[in-house]
């Protein structure tokens, strides 16, 4: 007679899966605090089922996280369309381990903010199994079983999601070496508010975007073009810089400017880097988005 694991136990055993769900969690919604829910509402599910009725739990809680998440993407496209300006993922520091292992650019591009947003392109489905395969290395058979389809169906919807994700160049710089170095030229630049050493970090055609959601000000509209943005930058400083404390810090996988007033994380800038130069910067403002970064930082 087999005897089924005690409350303690199982609870232990779930805390043990908890990083590996929350980063399904994440990269299916781009968002930290709905990931969280998520992976505590699956920890509910399994409380809930009979003593030794769960097989494989790794297996299960993927299941289940992947369907709730599914729920939860269906009634998130309709919120990002009635957002305020433009819509960024939430940021996570990822120096602690949070999102996994991250050695590799393939690891560092799966939690980018790049290709999170290009995530948002996908059909529920589509993302789930693009994420299964490219991140966790799930086979059709796997997603197939977490997903409820059959497998030439999980193989079609792969190819078609991996077409609509597909970006002309490399999200990434080379050497991760480059991209911090140029993220901490930056912020000693914006720090001293000199703009020609800000200059010299930006691409000809650099973009800033913005996220306030409605709720702090930021650009409701891409500021497009180095010159534009050397203004948008420096009218920004003459309104918000004081107080401002401006660090570096890796986040979603690359070094980002993180920006705190009080105490209170305020922003989280990330880049793209190309050729040597910042091409794209995306700013998140939006409080509500800050909390979990700002949570890992006081942790930290």
């Amino acid at each position: 007679m087999t005897t089924s694991p005690e409350p303690g136990a199982r609870a232990e055993e779930f805390e043990s899966h908890r990083p590996r769900m929350f980063g399904l969690a994440y990269r299916l919604l781009g968002s930290a605090e709905e990931a969280q829910d998520a992976v505590q509402d699956a920890y509910l599910r399994l409380s809930a089922t009979e003593p030794g009725s769960v097989g494989h739990l790794g297996g299960w809680l993927a299941k289940v996280v992947t369907n709730l998440c599914l729920n939860r993407l269906t009634s998130a496209r309709a919120r990002r369309e009635r957002y305020a300006g433009p819509w960024l993922p939430e940021p996570v520091l990822t120096s602690d381990g949070t999102l996994g292992p991250l050695e590799s650019a393939e690891r560092r591009d799966s939690v980018s903010c790049a290709l999170l947003l290009l995530l948002e392109r996908l059909t529920p489905t589509e993302r789930a199994v693009y994420v299964l395969r490219e991140a966790f290395a799930y086979g059709y058979r796997e997603i197939a079983g977490v997903l409820g389809l059959g497998e030439a169906n999980c193989r079609q919807l792969y190819r078609r999601a991996a077409a609509r994700v597909a970006a002309p160049e490399p999200r990434f710089e080379a050497s991760p070496g480059v991209h911090h170095a140029l993220v901490e030229a930056f912020v000693a630049a914006a720090r001293a508010g000199d703009l020609a050493a800000l200059e010299k970090t930006l691409a000809a055609d650099v973009t800033w975007w913005g996220d306030g959601g409605g709720k702090v000000s930021a650009a409701r509209r891409p500021v497009a073009g180095r010159a534009k943005v050397l203004r948008f930058l420096a009218g920004t400083r003459e309104r918000f810089a004081a107080g401002l404390d401006l660090t570096v810090a890796e986040v979603n996988g690359v070094a980002a400017l993180v920006a705190h007033a009080g105490g209170t994380v305020s922003a989280v800038v990330s880049f793209e880097v190309r050729e040597g130069a910042i091409v794209t910067a995306r700013a998140v403002l939006n409080p509500d988005k800050l909390g979990f970064v700002g949570r890992q930082l006081a942790a930290a």
